[in-house]
């Protein structure tokens, strides 16, 4: 059983950054697909941007040239550097892993002010 543990949230102005982090257990880290997706209210979970084993990375249209996906198999932890925040930005953000199966972390909250 894989458990994904996401810190990093917080409330911050528009225009501020956060750096997301999300520990992985177990060993397949490595092998996988991360993922960052976020889920505002009343609004269908949706992808923010993915790095694969190899690094490489895709991402949401509205978050490129502000977001950047990385990863540190060493440490089993992937992160997600979030620069010039908007307020529609605002969302939990939830770590994801895909190896064979999906698992999925708890979410942290992101709230960008006005």
């Amino acid at each position: 059983q894989v458990q994904l543990v996401e810190s990093g949230g917080g409330l911050v102005q528009a225009g501020g950054s956060l750096r997301l982090s999300c520990a992985a257990s177990g060993s397949i880290f490595s092998s996988s697909t991360m993922g960052w997706y976020r889920q505002a209210p009343g609004k269908q979970r949706e992808l923010v941007a993915t790095i694969t084993r190899d690094s490489g990375t895709n991402y949401k249209d509205s978050v490129k040239g502000r977001f950047t996906i990385s990863r540190d198999n060493a440490k089993n932890t992937v992160y997600l550097q979030m620069n010039s925040l908007k307020p529609e930005d605002t969302a939990v953000y939830y770590c994801n892993l895909r190896w064979i199966r999906q698992f999925w972390g708890q979410g942290t909250q992101v709230t960008v002010s006005s």
